[in-house]
């Protein structure tokens, strides 16, 4: 689950962005989605995906 790829680095002061409720908006935003292309072990784990 990409939360878990966000969490450790993500604003504390802006983690109830990442509940489901609100997780459509954050991947529309752009941040969020940057963030999960620019992590290397999301990458490596979706580039080694068959």
């Amino acid at each position: 689950m990409p939360l878990f790829y966000l969490l450790p680095d993500w604003p504390r002061s802006r983690v109830l962005e990442l509940a489901p409720a609100y997780w459509k908006q954050t991947l529309e935003k752009g941040e969020a989605q940057r963030r999960l292309d620019e992590n290397p072990l999301r990458r490596a784990l979706v580039d080694s995906a068959p």
